[in-house]
């Protein structure tokens, strides 16, 4: 590269090089895959020591939220699970939550509520906080199903705790997309409680499934995901479960949120209902991502 490049306006960064930096520097546009993510890398909290570059360029970037293709995950069309269901007749996930109970080693009890995790695991994904609270959850009478690899520690802490509690928590390591669809399908709550996540689709797949997301309000997360408050459920725009501050006690109050509506079976099936009409295909994203272009051209 020429000396001319290695500038504070070019790919210095803090004494070093940086690409990342000189690629934002550069670049006609830039993109996230959420509104929210797009603001929070703005912040020293999320900018990795770039949210000065990404303030001063903030003309420059734009936040448009990932979309999911509805012709392989959607519980409408799905092979891979035991019954088709919709948002308008949902009676077909009750088989596939006993067939996942039976699949995966849990006790068939319908009316325990059953909790899905489908992730990498990692401290990122916020796993930590599922783990210190799993005495609530299952204080709760709910069941939990993992399906994942990453960091040893978390694999071990979660096998270890199917090992105490058969028939109540069960792990499957690595990643397999059939049992994936599988648990979306027979979950009724997916824990997407991420420390930060420029998107996420496991919620979007929650949502179509009909599995409420239990999310920390970062990111795409908070993007996608309506709380079950009064107000919410009242307007029937509520999709799932929102906490705030990332931390245990706040995943309590979200968890504890949860089972409260599944004590209130009218009210579950009413946001579940709504969770399942939501829709984030790719045509609007699409749509943003031509216009963006468009625009370079023009210029």
């Amino acid at each position: 590269m020429p000396p001319t490049h290695y500038a504070v306006e070019g790919l210095e960064f803090y004494g070093q090089v940086s690409f990342m930096k000189a690629g934002l520097h550069f670049a006609d546009a830039i993109t996230t895959v959420s509104p929210s993510y797009a603001r929070e890398i703005q912040t020293p909290e999320q900018g990795c020591g770039l949210d000065g570059l990404l303030r001063h360029r903030v003309g420059a970037l734009h936040g448009i939220l990932n979309g999911v293709d509805y012709s392989v995950w959607s519980p409408a069309q799905d092979d891979a699970i035991a019954a088709r269901y919709d948002a308008d007749d949902a009676s077909g996930k009750a088989a596939c939550k006993a067939a996942l109970q039976r699949e995966c080693g849990l006790d068939a009890k319908p009316d325990a509520p059953l909790f899905g995790i489908v992730s990498r695991l990692t401290e990122q994904k916020g796993l930590p906080l599922v783990l210190e609270a799993l005495p609530d959850l299952l204080d709760g009478g709910g069941h939990l199903v993992i399906l994942g690899a990453g960091d040893a520690r978390l694999e071990a802490a979660f096998a270890d705790a199917a090992a105490k509690h058969p028939g109540r928590i069960a792990r499957r390591i690595g990643m397999d997309e059939g049992l994936a669809h599988r648990i979306y399908a027979g979950s009724d709550v997916v824990l997407v409680p991420s420390r930060f996540e420029p998107c996420g689709l496991t919620q979007l797949y929650g949502l179509s499934y009909g599995a409420l997301p239990l999310v920390h309000r970062v990111g795409g997360l908070g993007d996608t995901v309506v709380d079950t408050t009064l107000e919410d459920l009242a307007a029937g725009t509520a999709t799932g479960f929102v906490f705030d501050a990332f931390t245990a006690d706040a995943y309590r109050r979200a968890l504890r949120r949860a089972f409260a509506l599944w004590s209130r079976s009218e009210y579950w099936t009413r946001v579940r209902t709504a969770a399942m009409r939501r829709r984030f295909g790719w045509d609007d994203a699409a749509r943003r991502y031509v216009d963006i272009y468009e625009g370079l051209l023009q210029r």
